[in-house]
């Protein structure tokens, strides 16, 4: 480890350096066991997200998918619960180390199920890829913060939205046709 770390610097480690280190430094901190393979480590500059595969649920043939999905929210729900002290250690380490805070979810027969995640103030319940989408803006010299950026989207969809809600107001009229049209259900 680094020993040239100061405390009133290290919020400021930049996304290459986290994004280059993360996922080695996840891959050995997480313990064995828990994740069927190294996990999926994605950063942004608010956040660190964290997703490993975990082993599907072996249920009897003919299982239905209602069931199937019950049963991996249970394993999901009891990898969460076992696993909850641990990972908000491993998490304040990594705080520590990359400046950033970090989200887990789990991966079970494909589906993935996200734990936590950051919003950032102006960015309420955005999640990491629509984060992705105002820093970009940014990156591209087109916004100069976040809050600017989401303004920007939200111009954006102002002016093409009377063409927009028209064609949706047809499509869902469509939707209704057909379904009056269509058996009873």
């Amino acid at each position: 480890m680094k020993s040239q770390r100061t405390s009133h610097h290290h919020h400021h480690h930049d996304s290459s350096t986290a994004a280059a280190e993360s996922p080695a430094w996840f891959a050995g901190r997480v313990p064995d066991g828990w994740f069927s393979a190294a996990p999926t480590v994605s950063v942004d500059t608010d956040e660190i997200l964290v997703v490993g595969a975990i082993a599907d649920v072996d249920l009897a043939a003919g299982a239905t998918d209602a069931e199937r999905a019950t049963a991996r929210a249970a394993r999901v729900s009891r990898f969460r619960e076992d696993t909850r002290d641990a990972r908000m250690a491993i998490a304040d380490e990594a705080q520590h180390r990359f400046g950033r805070r970090v989200s887990w979810g789990v991966d079970v027969g494909g589906d993935t199920q996200l734990f936590t995640n950051v919003a950032a103030p102006v960015m309420t319940r955005l999640r990491q890829p629509e984060r992705q989408v105002l820093d970009t803006l940014i990156d591209a010299g087109v916004a100069r913060s976040r809050s600017e950026a989401l303004a920007r989207c939200v111009r954006l969809v102002g002016r093409h939205q009377e063409e927009w809600l028209a064609s949706l107001r047809d499509a869902l009229g469509a939707v209704e046709k057909a379904r009056e049209a269509g058996p009873e259900i």
